[in-house]
């Protein structure tokens, strides 16, 4: 997987929220100033390129949706922020949030109740 530029990215995030649409349909949920037609297009088939997006043509016209899942991305994109900026350790990325926004006990602890809740195993597992 590829890291994605902010224009693609920004494609990205309306497909995932509309899950298939056309070129029209994409422009529509980008915030104004809106990019022309043109451009949305070339970034369509340049995530086409890196397999992010696939389409299915109705003629001359192509419905586009994701093949890579928003969450998917998530984890790949912050594992390479956690590697890049903080040494690939979790412990080093909690303990910067901590300082740059003052976090105190009480906040901490409640991020720890959190963690602990996402990583109890289910009846699936």
């Amino acid at each position: 997987m590829k890291e994605l530029t902010k224009a693609e990215e920004q494609v990205m995030k309306v497909l995932w929220q509309i899950e298939r649409g056309v070129v029209h349909d994409i422009i529509a949920k980008l915030p104004d100033p809106k990019p022309a037609y043109n451009t949305v297009s070339t970034i369509v088939r340049i995530l086409e390129t890196k397999e992010f997006v696939s389409h299915k043509a109705y003629g001359k016209t192509y419905e586009y949706f994701p093949i890579i899942a928003k969450k998917d991305y998530s984890k790949f994109y912050l594992s390479n922020f956690m590697d890049g900026y903080f040494g690939g350790s979790f412990k080093n990325l909690v303990s910067f949030f901590a300082e740059e926004n003052n976090l105190d006990v009480k906040e901490l602890n409640e991020l720890i109740e959190i963690a602990k809740k996402d990583t109890k195993p289910t009846n699936d597992e």
